[in-house]
């Protein structure tokens, strides 16, 4: 029989840590930096500024790359340990900050990219630098569709989940292995994303 997490404990798995509180799906007081991170780089692209589209490139890749590979290889492993009332306990407070900040980062991150590549001519088909972003583009945008067509859905289900009045552990636990799993692959990826980068660089 599925494990059901009710207010307070969860079956065959011993008491709950604490009554269990509706979860904010999407933090509400983070809205107001996604809005300022998106309006930049809107800027940054529109004006095609030199500085603002390498900071907003590299702020945003490094902290997407970080996330990914901390998340992957760190988070990950101790999240595989833990029983399932202390990993929904983890969700609760760590999925909602991915709602926002991992869209956001891969829109940073792709769009203000493109655009370095557009400025500075390695779209070019004669660069030097042409086929290795092609490749970079090809590795990015698989990491972009793994993390918002997989991860994120798996992220916000995990949440619904745990919302309702007798969220199903099995689930929520199913879940969060594809979350971790696809995590894990991204993670991997990234460590692609940097040699082509720091290849890029030293061209």
């Amino acid at each position: 029989m599925a494990d059901t997490i009710e207010a307070g404990t969860v079956a065959g798995h011993g008491p709950a840590p604490g009554p269990r509180k509706k979860i904010q799906i999407v933090p509400l007081k983070g809205l107001p930096f996604v809005a300022a991170a998106v309006i930049f780089t809107t800027v940054a692209i529109a004006g095609n500024y030199a500085w603002a589209l390498m900071f907003c490139h590299v702020v945003g890749g490094a902290m997407w790359t970080a996330i990914d590979l901390f998340v992957g290889f760190v988070v990950g492993p101790i999240m595989g340990t833990m029983s399932i009332p202390a990993r929904a306990e983890f969700s609760a407070k760590f999925m909602p900050k991915m709602v926002l900040l991992m869209p956001t980062l891969v829109l940073m991150t792709l769009a203000a990219g493109f655009q370095v590549a557009l400025r500075s001519g390695n779209l070019d088909p004669g660069s030097p630098n042409h086929a290795w972003l092609i490749v970079s583009f090809c590795v990015v945008g698989i990491m972009a569709v793994v993390a918002l067509g997989v991860l994120e859905p798996a992220n916000i289900s995990v949440l619904f989940e745990m919302n309702k009045d007798a969220p199903n552990g099995e689930v929520i636990q199913h879940l969060m292995k594809r979350f971790l799993y696809t995590a894990g692959v991204t993670g991997a990826m990234q460590v692609a994303t940097l040699i082509i980068m720091t290849r890029l660089g030293s061209r």
